[in-house]
């Protein structure tokens, strides 16, 4: 054959390797989620593409037949072909004894240096741009050319079958979608522009609902604002005025009496019909949802939804009230700084860039938020910053005590009747860095 039939031969190799590697990268890089709403739209092509994912064995079979048998066959082409121009242009130069060997070489060179950049590298970077629109346009095609290879793919998949049996491999692919391909997906939509970042910091809240427990969220027990049965008028009036809750428990004696609790609007009504508050009763005193604080904020919202209600009191192991939690607890732990309310806008005070002032009562995955932090250690066994301080100092913290973790200082800035009020966090230098400690002045 002549330079020119060889060359036109080799171009056609280099095609067919060069769609056959497309089509390979494309087929197992397109999406099933984009695939289906492809589907779901009525394109046949695509739910062709996730029939064949599913039994991928006899295509990728198919496909090292084609990219080796023409990989071999435009070596040989390639070799024969330019092996003699590059005899003639080295005997210019070189006689000797290593000519056949350099002319080969460079043939060689020139061969391989075509198929690596045109039927392997180009065809892949650009099957990775656009995987679902690339499949899509190559199904069809495709599923011939499986066909033909057909025979030969049965028995390399045959032989390839054993071979993963006798060594136990399990080649089941595992669809199963966690929340860590979710959370990536969120962020790559959030780097590209399609979230925005409130519409990322939503998604990430309402995810951390399965995480986060009940105490996380709660109005503790020292806040619990409630009536005593035997609450003088005068004290109701002022506590309706004074805090702004649109619901009130109402216990025997003392806060672990819980009878039940009364709505402020019926409360409302009442001052409004000019009856008494000297006394609680049936009439404006609801049954109250008692709850353990073991729940997770998902669960929660699971039982004000069977339930109906929209408020409920937090008890632990020893049948204690540890605080109350409302509907709207659980929207303000996924909205944030959106509805965060009055009482709660100073938690997390940004000082500057690197210093904050936090209160010591923060979940703790609200600090982690304003910080950065992507885990604290062992968070299973607290749920605020003091929580943290406590557990990471094994004493009762006093003020100027310190605690050094992932690049930040945490120290105590008051203490009240044991209770950690407040905390400075800085941010550490990068040579000022050290090891997580913590430091207790006695």
């Amino acid at each position: 054959m002549s330079l020119f039939q060889n060359i036109v031969i080799i171009l056609v190799l280099i095609a067919g390797a060069g769609f056959l590697s497309l089509t390979e990268i494309a087929l197992a890089g397109a999406r099933k989620v984009k695939l289906k709403i492809l589907a779901e739209s009525g394109d046949d092509r695509a739910q062709k593409v996730l029939n064949l994912q599913e039994n991928s064995a006899d295509f990728f079979a198919a496909s090292q037949i084609g990219l080796n048998a023409v990989a071999i066959l435009g070596g040989i082409l390639g070799e024969g072909a330019f092996r003699p121009y590059f005899m003639s242009f080295v005997s210019r130069f070189y006689t000797g004894p290593w000519s056949e060997t350099i002319s080969f070489a460079l043939s060689f060179t020139l061969v391989t240096s075509l198929f690596i950049l045109f039927a392997d590298l180009m065809p892949k970077r650009l099957a990775m741009i656009a995987p679902e629109k690339i499949s899509i346009a190559v199904i069809n095609p495709i599923q011939v050319f499986i066909k033909v290879c057909k025979p030969l793919a049965w028995i390399i998949n045959a032989l390839a079958n054993l071979l993963f049996r006798l060594f136990k491999v399990n080649t089941t692919r595992d669809d199963n979608i966690t929340f860590d391909d979710i959370s990536a997906v969120m962020d790559a939509g959030a780097q590209a522009g399609v979230l925005q970042k409130q519409e990322h910091h939503f998604i990430e809240n309402v995810f951390e609902l399965e995480e986060r427990n009940v105490p996380s969220s709660m109005t503790t027990r020292e806040n619990v604002v409630y009536f005593t049965l035997n609450e003088s008028e005068a004290s109701i009036r002022q506590k309706l005025a004074e805090y702004p809750y649109s619901k009130f428990l109402v216990c025997s004696e003392n806060i672990d009496d819980v009878i039940g609790y009364v709505d402020a609007k019926d409360i409302l009504v009442r001052i409004l019909n000019n009856q008494s508050l000297l006394q609680l009763n049936e009439s404006t005193i609801r049954n109250v949802l008692t709850i353990p604080d073991t729940l997770t904020l998902s669960e929660l919202l699971d039982r004000f939804r069977s339930t109906k209600e929209k408020f409920a009191v937090v008890i632990n192991e020893y049948a204690l009230v540890v605080g109350v939690i409302t509907l709207s607890d659980i929207m303000i732990t996924v909205m944030g700084d959106w509805v965060t309310p009055i009482e709660a806008e100073q938690q997390i005070i940004k000082r500057d860039n690197n210093s904050w002032l936090i209160d010591g009562s923060t979940p703790i995955e609200d600090m982690k938020h304003a910080l950065a932090i992507d885990e604290m250690p062992d968070e299973e066994n607290y749920e605020t910053l003091a929580g943290f301080m406590m557990y990471r100092l094994r004493k009762i913290p006093r003020p100027a005590d310190t605690v050094e973790y992932a690049g930040f200082k945490f120290e105590v800035v008051d203490v009240d009747h044991f209770k950690i009020d407040q905390l400075l966090v800085t941010r550490l230098l990068e040579e000022t860095l050290q090891p997580a400690t913590q430091t207790v002045e006695e």
